[in-house]
């Protein structure tokens, strides 16, 4: 009854029915629109209930204390289905709900939404060959026991590496953390493992740094943000010029506006570096004091402009008519690697408990951010749901988005009433 009424509903709003051999009209696949727009869910086969189903999870989620601002972006076959914002940007201010122009802290999703894209482009440049050591192109990472680590892995997050440091506390600038990371002993044998590090970003947007002699924000916006039209995307948004480089993220307080901390989104009250209520500047420490340009973190945007993002890479290189990568990079960079973790290269896939929730498949990939930022895309269904919070306003100890972005991803997939809905969850 159900897949009868989906496609009475599809033939009547989109025309998008042929015969079958049986005689029937059957609906045709979608096709994917070279930019997005606006659409509801019922004319890319989601169940009419989703922006009520959406609506109820995340007033709920706030309500309950997940975070005090929420974006919720779900987006198929080149069509935003649903973006709406959630709450106050910080309850302490003057009411400013979030809308889909409101700048996020990307946290870790930087990782994957700014680096991995460089790296990927330097990839398919021919510049940057992921099977060389890393010392190849950073010759101050020199250690002997690191000289086995390949670029590879620090994609894979397999290099070896712990988790991280507080660097920040005696450091400034890129040479010192590179000194101090080729000094630092490994955890475990270069590819034989896992353990997921800040580390490895810091080196990969080191080494686009290098190849391309230029920041990272620099040859992202050159190559990537302009092209795309990515208007709300960038590092240091408080910025109106470089940073001193003697100085830390905090000299671009300096350059603020009332109308550009408006748009940006509060993150944690900070009492042991800082001193203050980060309010447009990066919340990791280590990103700060590499003057908030980094590959692990230190990115900004919106909802709007990583739809963009997300709708490109299911596109497979390509929006709106506008090709930045090869297909095939997509794809290749976005697979599992390796038996031992649920990594691509740069991009995660979804693992036991992950935040994808139950029924995104073995194909689909995306990240998570320690703001609470998250992005899942499925290439099989043509989806992609990205949920931005500032659930550490005004304590990273609030953990309350993870179940969040497992219901929202769970509805998402739920809506879809023209493909299976199958469970992956005891499977990975």
């Amino acid at each position: 009854m159900r897949t009868r009424a989906l496609m009475l509903v599809l033939c009547s709003m989109t025309a998008a029915c042929a015969p079958s051999m049986h005689g029937g009209n059957m609906p045709r696949p979608l096709p994917t629109l070279p930019a997005l727009e606006r659409a509801a869910p019922a004319v890319v086969g989601m169940s009419p209930a989703l922006g009520a189903t959406l609506d109820s999870i995340m007033a709920a989620g706030v309500a309950g204390g997940a975070a005090p601002g929420a974006e919720l972006a779900v987006g198929r076959y080149g069509r935003i289905v649903y973006m709406k914002g959630f709450g106050q940007l910080d309850p302490q201010l003057e009411p400013a709900p979030p809308n889909d122009s409101t700048l996020w802290d990307m946290a870790s999703l930087t990782k994957v939404t700014a680096t991995t894209t460089a790296a990927m482009l330097l990839y398919d440049d021919g510049k940057l060959d992921i099977n060389r050591p890393v010392s190849f192109y950073l010759p101050e990472f020199n250690a002997p026991d690191k000289a086995g680590i390949t670029v590879r892995m620090l994609l894979e997050h397999s290099s070896g590496f712990i988790s991280g440091a507080n660097l920040w506390r005696t450091m400034r600038g890129r040479p010192p953390f590179l000194q101090a990371i080729n000094a630092r002993p490994l955890a475990y044998t270069p590819g034989d493992s896992s353990i997921y590090s800040d580390w490895n970003f810091i080196l990969t947007g080191m080494i686009v740094e290098r190849i391309t002699g230029m920041r990272e924000d620099e040859f992202l916006q050159q190559r990537a943000w302009g092209p795309l039209g990515m208007k709300d995307t960038g590092f240091n948004p408080l910025a109106t010029g470089p940073l001193p480089p003697d100085s830390d993220c905090t000299a671009a307080l300096g350059m603020a506006t009332p109308a550009r901390l408006a748009r940006i989104a509060p993150t944690e009250v900070d009492t042991v570096y800082r001193h203050r209520h980060i309010h447009g500047i990066v919340h990791d420490e280590n990103s700060c004091a590499l003057l908030g340009v980094a590959g692990h973190a230190g990115l900004f945007t919106s909802a709007r402009d990583l739809a963009v993002l997300a709708q490109m890479l299911l596109n497979e290189g390509e929006y709106g008519g506008t090709r930045i990568l090869r297909s095939g990079t997509v794809t290749r960079w976005t697979s599992r690697q390796n038996r031992f973790s649920s990594r691509g290269l740069g991009w995660d896939t979804p693992s036991a408990r992950s935040s994808a929730g139950r029924y995104f498949g073995p194909r689909s990939f995306g990240h998570t951010g320690f703001t609470g930022t998250s992005i899942w895309i499925d290439p099989e269904k043509g989806l992609f749901v990205i949920l931005l919070t500032n659930r550490v306003n005004p304590t990273r100890a609030n953990m309350k988005v993870e179940p969040l972005r497992r219901a929202v991803a769970d509805a998402a997939q739920s809506a879809i009433l023209d493909a299976p809905l199958l469970d992956w969850s005891s499977r990975r």
